[in-house]
């Protein structure tokens, strides 16, 4: 026996059904050639099968969840979230579609679409990324405001905005599901951009998986590098001072460089080069150095 579909006890006390207003939002069945997309909108893909399958569950079902939206000076209405519900409508010929109508600014607009699309697991780790980049610079949230509006840590967050300094090559191949998030993590600790879309094709092409590339990437740097003419041969860098830089990466969360004094200079001076994002990341890793007394 089918369940008869409604709003939801939560939703249906602050909304209720039919043409009815509260304060903030209205509940109408809305034309579904009056309703357009969000240009904010952090999903840019949209996989036909589940697309498909969501068509077929409304064919059968009807829409159990409203989509939200607001109007458009225009007298038209900008969808909120609810796309794929939109899309699919549309699809099977629904005249109308349920909506409830809000009043938000661009602000709650791009955050509406961006949460509720992260809890439905609906975005490619690139799209995430470019999401809470999209949010940090136009509205200046900070990584930690962030992590705390999308419910999740602020490592995630800061993690997922790293996958932005992937080369084009490695995203597409991201977004494509060639590779995997934690593939992406590892190729990224190596600042060789050519190394990088290097490892990211070999993973692509060779099916590795994350252990695999962990193990290929250590190979590749304990293998001994082709003799060279003294005059072009780079300085060693001792393992040591590899770990380090891993371990001051690992644990301020940016990318950290150590230089040692170049062999034959009259500077006995190295140097420290550590990566960050905008202001607010540099006063993060500011707190995180100082609060650990053994750096």
């Amino acid at each position: 026996m089918v369940r008869k579909a409604g709003l939801g006890r939560g939703l249906g006390s602050l909304i209720p059904q039919g043409e009815s207003e509260s304060r903030d939002a209205t509940y109408r069945e809305i034309p579904t050639t009056h309703i357009r997309p969000n240009p904010n909108q952090p999903r840019k893909t949209f996989d036909e099968e589940t697309l498909s399958s969501l068509a077929a569950s409304i064919a059968s079902m009807g829409i159990i969840q409203p989509i939200l939206v607001k109007e458009t000076e225009d007298g038209q209405y900008e969808i909120i979230a609810g796309e794929r519900r939109w899309r699919a409508a549309r699809r099977i010929g629904l005249d109308t579609i349920p909506a409830i109508v809000q009043l938000a600014d661009a602000r709650v607009s791009l955050e509406h679409a961006l949460v509720e699309n992260l809890h439905r697991d609906d975005l490619n780790p690139i799209e995430e990324a470019t999401a809470f980049q999209s949010l940090i610079e136009e509205f200046e949230f900070t990584h930690e405001t962030l992590a705390t509006r999308v419910g999740k840590s602020r490592a995630v967050v800061t993690n997922s905005l790293r996958l932005l300094q992937l080369p084009a090559a490695a995203q597409r191949l991201l977004v494509e599901k060639r590779i995997t998030a934690g593939h992406a993590r590892i190729i990224l600790a190596n600042p060789d951009r050519l190394a990088q879309e290097r490892y990211a094709k070999r993973v692509a092409e060779e099916g590795l998986s994350v252990r695999a590339l962990e193990e290929l990437i250590k190979k590749d740097s304990e293998a001994p590098l082709p003799r060279q003419p003294r005059s072009q041969a780079k300085q060693f860098r001792p393992a040591g001072i590899v770990e380090l830089e891993k371990l001051l990466t690992d644990s301020l969360e940016a990318k950290v460089m150590v230089q040692l004094p170049k062999t034959g200079s009259s500077s006995t001076r190295g140097k420290v080069t550590i990566e960050f994002e905008n202001l607010e990341d540099l006063r993060r890793i500011a707190e995180q150095i100082s609060a650990h007394e053994d750096f």
